[in-house]
This record gives structure tokens, C-alpha cells and sequence, in this order.
């Protein structure tokens, strides 16, 4: 079957990906300056003809989220609400890309795809909204795809940084309260394809590599990569690094919802790192 694809935040790191993983197929990318998702009837203009959206449209500064809730919700919330109920008009499908950032962050074990949404901060509640609003308009034609800890060759991220700071400094210390599970944004592009075109069934579903590291061990685990000697990272709490967004001290999330889609989950988190520095995804930004 041959499916035309709209993908919105194309110019994002998610996105850069995406063009990649869509190479061949009839795709067509737009960031905001193509398309502002706030506007409902450009929007409506926009999908019209495709048969598969993929949103990866958002406000994602999650600290000035939290004195811009307002804005951030016009896009995060508002705007996915504007493309699922603007595909709702015709027989296409939409995928709402998500966040960790939707769950609370305090639990022990993996959050599963149909755990309640709680989130703490500002950037949660607005994602949360865009899940919510995107379920109302499209119950049966769309997919919720949460993914955490991004990164990858087209945008800034916590990898390249920390071969930045590695350039810069003797030492990085990083947090070891947060848990969650790295993902390399290539590796969440490819599923994406994948899982539409498996005609996966609808619903919610997890996309981040498997397993599950603190920022410390991912940090460590980045500078072992790139030869250098992780002894330099040394462990710190987040009371060391107060941030005006709260962040989940728990963001690992669970993988059962690919079996109904015939998927295996997705790789381990450290052969995707691998993986990604020998694609030449990681580097100094």
C-alpha cells in the first residue's frame, strides 16, 4: 500500500530522522515557518490528501514552559487537537508524538501505555492536553507515541553536550536520581515507520530503546564511547542543579503494547549509543 505522509515539526531532531527513515516514500516535511499548527484552518489546508500525520510538532523548552504555559499549550495541545481533528475530516491516520513527561515520575517499575496521566510541571499538563485532545478527535485512527531522553544528529542534546563540556572541562558532574531510558532519535524514526506500516492498532505506545540508565550512567556511557575517560563524570543529586521545571525521577516506561503490534521492542539503550556514534550521530554541537 502506498501511504502519502505529512510530517509537522520535520525540522526538529525527530524529524531530521524521520526524512531519513521516510527516504524513498511519498513524504513531505514542514516545520513552523511552512506551518504555524496554531491555525486551524491553514492546518486544515495542510493534511488534507495525506494518509498518515505525523505530529512532531511542540513547544519542548520544558523550563520556560512553566512561565509559558500559555504558549506552549496553543502548540502542544491546541495544535495537535487542530491536526487530529483536521484528519478527522478525511480517512487518514494521525501519530501524535508525547512525552515521559506526562507521568508523575514516582514509580519503581516501568509506567505501562495505559498508566494515568499525572504530569508535574507545565510542559506535562500541555502534552498531556495534546494526548487528550488528539484520543477525543480520532479514537480509532491515531497513535500516541511517547518517547524520553532524545537525541541524535539533528539538534541539540544531552550527548553532544556532554562532548562539549568534555572539550571544555576536567570534570561534568551529572545527576544519578533521574532514571530513564535513552533513545537514539534514528532508532524512534525507523519504528514510527515501521509500526504504520504494520497497520498497528491504535492506541498508545512507547517508543524509546530498552533498559534503563541514570543521566550519570549515560553520561559515563557517552564519554566511554567517544574514548574518554568516564571516571571524569562524577555523580551529583538534582538538589545540586535546581531547575524551574520538575523533572520525573522515574521515566522509564514500559514495552508491552508493541507485542499486539507484532513489534519487538526496541534495542537496548547502549547498543543504540553505539550504534549511533559509529553512525556519526553523536558529536561535539
Amino acid at each position: 500500500m502506498t501511504r502519502r505522509w505529512l510530517v509537522v515539526g520535520g525540522t526538529g531532531m525527530l524529524g531530521a530522522d524521520l526524512a531519513r527513515a521516510l527516504d524513498g516514500r511519498d513524504a513531505t516535511l514542514v516545520g513552523s515557518r511552512e506551518l504555524d499548527i496554531r491555525d486551524a484552518e491553514a492546518v486544515r489546508g495542510a493534511v488534507a490528501g495525506y494518509d498518515v500525520v505525523v505530529n512532531a510538532a511542540a513547544h519542548t523548552r520544558v523550563d520556560d514552559a512553566e512561565t509559558e504555559e500559555e504558549r506552549a499549550l496553543a502548540i502542544n495541545g491546541t495544535g495537535a487537537g487542530n491536526l487530529a481533528r483536521a484528519v478527522a475530516e478525511g480517512a487518514g491516520r494521525i501519530l501524535q508524538v508525547s512525552t515521559d513527561y506526562v507521568f508523575p515520575g514516582d514509580a519503581s517499575e516501568p509506567y505501562a501505555e495505559d498508566a494515568p496521566l499525572a504530569p508535574l510541571g507545565a510542559y506535562g499538563r500541555t502534552k498531556a492536553a495534546g494526548e487528550r485532545a488528539v484520543r477525543a478527535a480520532l479514537p480509532d485512527r491515531s497513535w500516541i507515541v511517547r518517547t524520553a531522553w532524545i537525541y541524535g544528529a539533528g539538534g541539540p542534546n544531552f550527548a553532544s553536550t556532554m562532548l562539549r563540556l568534555a572539550a571544555e572541562r576536567d570534570t561534568v558532574s551529572v545527576v544519578t536520581d533521574q532514571v530513564g531510558q535513552p533513545t537514539w532519535t534514528a532508532d524512534l524514526a525507523e519504528r514510527i515507520v515501521a509500526m504504520v506500516e504494520a497497520d498497528a492498532p491504535p492506541g498508545a505506545y512507547h517508543g524509546t530503546n530498552s533498559g534503563r540508565a541514570s543521566w550519570f550512567e549515560f553520561a559515563r556511557a557517552v564519554f566511554e564511547e567517544a574514548g574518554l575517560d568516564p571516571a571524569r563524570v562524577l555523580p551529583t543529586d538534582s538538589a545540586s542543579f535546581p531547575r524551574p521545571a520538575p523533572r520525573p525521577a522515574f521515566s522509564v516506561l514500559g514495552h508491552a503494547g508493541w507485542a499486539r503490534a507484532g513489534l519487538a521492542p526496541m534495542r537496548p539503550w547502549r547498543d543504540a549509543l553505539r550504534a549511533a556514534f559509529a553512525a556519526g550521530a553523536v558529536r561535539h554541537p
